[in-house]
């Protein structure tokens, strides 16, 4: 097995970087939304569309969407009257007074109850999830504890900013406020995050870090129209220096079409984070016309497979790899993984039905392992039906109903023929809202926060600090 390795400071990566914007751009860049244009809304994990459906075949009497919605009436979050129990400042992680289960828990019940809504009509449920969004969006002010602080404002945000797109329309929504406090409460946390890694080593934290970041920055971009905020999000994704960039989190390809997950080598519970948070992640991508999904040869696709396989008890490949660890100018080590941990068949995470039906129904490809998860873990829930612990929460759920899908046609599948460049440009076309994408926009740009972009420009191997970040090549 052959590393790659390169050995340059952040600095020295970010003008080089910057020299090779222009060509960067060219090779990496998606089209940005058009200048003066808000993001389709409703447009994060739920489109108007998808919202309509749902109702549709629950109103039909048609499965699986009946028994989808089931679950969902069934889960105790999806009550209206739910009352929430807002803080000032929520805390997560060893040595802090923890209180964010009281968070996890509203953000849960807001979100139920705003696709219970929009599938049945009901107004007390709407009612219900404006209550929770806006008790919070008055009081809270800060997040904080251990390192763990992030890990509550990546997950917490985007499922607060899925939750809130539910209702933003509402008559009685505080729609600026809930803006302003994701602005300036969750999204600076993983937009430093990203950027800084806690001050640590870049490899120190696994995928899944990275990966809630993401999907926060992401989120909350769209949630609050900053075109930056996505286009750094998207950016990241492409070719940011963590492990939850696509390449570092699916470092190899195997020629028998599966790709190696990351974290298969840690445990099978954080590889299904990390997958679900995946797909979250180019969901949310998808609704505003980024086929992330495709990117790199459905690069994706292909990890999720793996993961899916092994999962369900099956032998897959492992390329060793070592990742250092440590605070930068302080402690420093390294960990090797050599293998896929063991796994339980019964595990699961309500992540399946969202991934199966990309791939199968709207571009009609072969998932075979993904596929037999999704109907093994069907029908899905949602918080509250996984555990009262906090793993239980990190999904929003409820795929069999929010995400089973009628085969739809070649053109809605594909990336349009108008596209700016090709289907590497990450784009599809429109399917509803406001939103339509133009050419041209640096994603290493600022963003409005101030912070320095984050991806390096194409080519470039890079780590922070000084310390190596092992690259691996696929075995022949």
């Amino acid at each position: 097995m052959t590393f790659v390795t390169s050995q340059i400071s952040r600095r020295s990566m970010l003008k080089a970087a910057g020299a090779a914007g222009v060509a960067a751009t060219a090779l990496t860049a998606p089209p940005a939304t058009a200048a003066g244009t808000a993001f389709a809304h409703p447009g994060l994990l739920h489109t108007g569309a998808d919202l309509a459906r749902m109702a549709a075949k629950v109103k039909a009497g048609t499965a699986p969407y009946t028994t989808g919605f089931a679950k969902l009436t069934a889960n105790r979050h999806a009550q209206s009257g739910w009352t929430a129990n807002p803080q000032e400042t929520v805390y997560r992680g060893s040595g802090s007074p923890q209180n964010y289960a009281t968070l996890y828990n509203d953000v849960h019940a807001a979100y139920q109850n705003g696709l219970r809504y929009h599938v049945s009509g009901d107004t007390a449920h709407a009612e219900t999830a404006v209550a929770i969004l806006n008790a919070w969006s008055a009081k809270l002010t800060s997040l904080a504890g251990s390192a763990d602080r992030f890990l509550a404002a990546g997950l917490y945000g985007y499922q607060f900013a899925n939750a809130a797109e539910l209702v933003r329309d509402h008559p009685d929504f505080e729609l600026a406020r809930f803006q302003e406090m994701l602005s300036k409460v969750f999204a600076p946390l993983s937009d430093d995050f990203l950027v800084k890694h806690n001050n640590a080593v870049v490899t120190n934290y696994w995928t899944n870090w990275d990966l809630t970041a993401m999907a926060c920055v992401l989120a909350t971009g769209i949630f609050c129209d900053d075109r930056s905020q996505v286009a750094r999000a998207i950016a990241y994704f492409k070719d940011g220096e963590g492990l939850g960039s696509i390449k570092n989190a699916i470092p190899v390809v195997y020629d028998d079409g599966l790709a190696e997950w990351l974290e298969a080598g840690r445990d099978q519970g954080h590889a299904l984070l990390g997958v679900g948070l995946m797909g979250t992640f180019c969901e949310m991508a998808w609704n505003q016309g980024y086929d992330l999904y495709g990117y790199d040869d459905s690069r994706f696709l292909k990890g999720a497979q793996y993961v899916a396989k092994w999962s369900l008890g099956g032998d897959v490949s492992y390329t060793a790899n070592t990742r250092r660890k440590g605070a930068l100018g302080g402690w420093s080590g390294s960990e090797t993984a050599s293998a896929a941990a063991g796994v339980d068949p019964a595990m699961t995470r309500p992540i399946w039905a969202m991934i199966a039906n990309h791939y199968t129904k709207r571009r009609g490809l072969s998932a075979s392992y993904v596929t037999r998860i999704a109907a093994k873990s069907a029908p899905e829930g949602g918080g509250g039906d996984y555990g009262p612990n906090s793993g239980g929460f990190d999904q929003l759920g409820f795929g069999t109903l929010a995400f089973t899908r009628d085969r739809v046609s070649d053109t809605e599948a594909s990336p349009s023929p108008s596209a700016t460049s090709s289907a590497a440009s990450g784009t599809r076309p429109q399917t509803g809202g406001t939103a339509s994408p133009a050419a041209g926009q640096d994603l290493a740009a600022t963003g409005s926060n101030g912070l320095v972009g984050w991806s390096a420009a194409a080519g470039i191997t890079a780590v922070a600090g000084g310390l190596l970040l092992l690259r691996r090549r696929a075995r022949s």
